[in-house]
């Protein structure tokens, strides 16, 4: 008797041993990223990328098997952890920046008690909501990322602070077959530090998008009034600038003719005039030569 209740006491113990040291091990998803993972088991990200050897987290694969370490509470899970703080870096914008840490633009901006007319600054510190361990760098983004997608984190083209900058050459007869944010009455191309086309139109008058897509950068941007960046599908930018006033915020999804501000007068020339700027792939293209819809 005493012999059976022996072997019954070891098979359950090393039952009980199997059991709680069974590995875990996530099956990568698309989309999925190392932060994604660590912060829906509860552990912390380096502990992941330390147990799979991981050096470099952009070269994933969708159906990679990761082993997700056991009983590693994630870094600044205790209650006297501080939140995490970010520091804005040059180009970044709030909708990016929601993106990097897998929250929404509105929760990022009620923790920070932002209005939609507040202009984000390079070397602003952000608090993030529900976060108490920063991604370690841009690169833990996704698994085989989707980079044609709306809002694809595409470096922004940064354009020149100093409105001199600015070069045009002579004025050029307006296509009526070519359609335009605004109702154009006058064309002047740009050259120098920045290329694209002056608009001339009617002060106040609505500035539409051309094309759907995803507002990535709305607000004011010294030298060109207020500014709004829409990102479509191709990895095309379309920037508007020289706006009075905008209608639309970062994040925002809008279609072909969805108003995105109102047009407003250009300090230097005194006229009211659109700065319409288009890249592709972050390089300058012809806007008169850019889709429409």
């Amino acid at each position: 008797m005493n012999y059976r209740y022996r072997i019954c006491c070891i098979l359950l113990l090393l039952l009980s041993i199997s059991v709680f040291t069974e590995e875990t091990v996530h099956i990568l998803q698309r989309g999925d990223t190392i932060y994604s993972i660590a912060r829906s088991y509860g552990v912390d990200f380096q502990e992941i990328l330390k147990l799979n050897s991981i050096d470099d987290p952009t070269k994933l694969q969708v159906g990679q098997r990761i082993r997700i370490p056991q009983n590693t509470p994630a870094s600044g899970s205790s209650a006297a952890a501080a939140p995490v703080e970010h520091r804005v870096a040059r180009g970044e914008t709030l909708y990016g920046i929601a993106r990097k840490y897998e929250i929404t633009l509105q929760s990022l901006r009620a923790e920070n008690k932002l209005s939609d007319s507040f202009v984000l600054k390079e070397g602003d510190i952000l608090r993030i909501p529900g976060q108490t361990a920063a991604p370690a760098a841009p690169s833990l983004v996704t698994a085989q990322p989707d980079t044609a997608s709306p809002g694809a984190n595409t470096p922004i083209p940064a354009l020149p602070s100093v409105p001199d900058a600015r070069v045009t050459t002579a004025p050029r007869p307006v296509d009526a077959s070519v359609r335009w944010p605004v109702q154009a009455k006058e064309i002047l191309y740009m050259t120098g530090k920045l290329y694209g086309v002056v608009l001339t139109g009617e002060k106040s008058e609505s500035v539409r998008s051309l094309t759907q897509g995803t507002v990535i950068s709305a607000g004011p941007y010294r030298g060109f009034g207020r500014v709004a960046i829409v990102q479509r599908t191709g990895g095309y930018l379309y920037v508007y600038g020289g706006c009075e006033s905008l209608t639309v915020k970062e994040g925002d999804r809008v279609g072909p003719g969805t108003e995105l501000g109102k047009l407003g007068v250009d300090a230097l020339s005194a006229k009211p005039q659109l700065f319409f700027l288009v890249y592709q792939s972050n390089n300058p293209i012809d806007p008169a030569k850019a889709p429409r819809a």
